[in-house]
């Protein structure tokens, strides 16, 4: 079903013990005749676990730390800007984990 304001997908939901249909622009419905087999989506948070000590799997390059003055660094490009512009270089120290960019 699709709110006759917006035309965006209206959403199921419990509020105060009863089940409503609402939208993102605001629009509620309480009239739920019209759906079958309704469903409320219902988030489940997810443990993240964050390793530190993760080997890196980048190439490597002769760069210098501007920070340490290591000879050695990862790095990798990113499309920062426009299209018709080159990629940004990143590049990260393999000693102290400093990360700056090369704009070359």
């Amino acid at each position: 079903m699709f709110c006759p304001k917006c035309g965006t997908i209206l959403i199921p939901k419990t509020k105060n013990k009863k089940r409503i249909i609402e939208c993102s622009c605001g629009h509620k419905d309480t009239d739920l005749s019209q759906l079958e087999n309704l469903k409320e989506v219902v988030k489940q948070e997810k443990d993240i676990e964050v390793i530190e000590d993760q080997p890196e799997i980048l190439p490597e390059t002769q760069e210098e730390c501007p920070k340490c003055e290591h000879k050695t660094a990862y790095f990798w490009t990113i499309q920062t800007r426009a299209s018709d512009e080159p990629e940004t270089k990143f590049l990260r120290c393999k000693k102290c984990k400093h990360t700056w960019r090369d704009y070359g």
